[in-house]
């Protein structure tokens, strides 16, 4: 087998070429109408680092109207200090109570606008879709969640409020997709997951005729 060996300029482009987030920087947001979760990765030779994660507390304010505008306010205040190349967002998980979506659904819009007005290329993953790529299981709890992040990632302290480690694993999943072959596709297919139809068309020479 021939070993092929790559110059040190020549380094850097490969990278690039194999993992389109190579030198980028991806925010993950959880949104929430009482917390809302950021966490903020930098990917270096292939390698997300955490730079920040925290949340932004809303429960203070009464007024609904009051709260949306906190989120946008804060999510592009955070967008303006840390330049995101890509912002991930957790889409809302669709339970029995139809006041909570429609919070949840408000609170994900105004922070997707956010990043949008800005002209960042914005993603959607299902909650299940986030838990399977971090843990391996889309059932996993919160603290499971974190657990996995802080080992991956690396980082001292777990934050006492699991929203900013939601958000994190937001960033995470989105990392990993991106970074996959079946995850190169414009804003997901179905949950977030591949386009099967986009990588046919971006592949044709992976797929073989049986």
């Amino acid at each position: 087998m021939a070993i092929v060996r790559r110059s040190l300029h020549e380094r850097p482009a490969l990278d690039v070429a194999e993992n389109p987030l190579e030198g980028k920087v991806v925010m993950g947001i959880d949104p929430g109408t009482n917390l809302l979760g950021y966490g903020i990765l930098k990917i270096e030779q292939q390698t997300p680092v955490c730079l920040v994660l925290g949340v932004v507390r809303l429960g203070k304010y009464g007024d609904r109207y009051k709260k949306l505008r906190t989120i946008f306010e804060r999510v592009g205040s955070l967008v303006e200090q840390y330049r995101p190349d890509e912002v991930a967002l957790e889409a809302p998980f669709f339970g029995e109570n139809v006041q909570s979506m429609l919070k949840l659904g408000r609170a994900q819009g105004v922070a997707m606008t956010a990043a949008l007005v800005r002209d960042i290329p914005v993603f959607e993953y299902a909650p299940s879709r986030v838990k399977q790529a971090i843990t391996g299981r889309g059932s996993a709890s919160k603290e499971q969640l974190a657990e996995m992040l802080q080992k991956v990632l690396r980082f001292d302290t777990r934050p006492k409020e699991l929203d900013a480690t939601d958000g994190l694993a937001v960033a995470l999943c989105h990392y990993y997709t991106r970074s996959s072959p079946l995850g190169d596709t414009t804003h997901g297919g179905k949950n977030g997951g591949p386009d099967w139809k986009s990588f046919v068309d971006k592949h044709p020479d992976k797929i073989k005729p049986r």
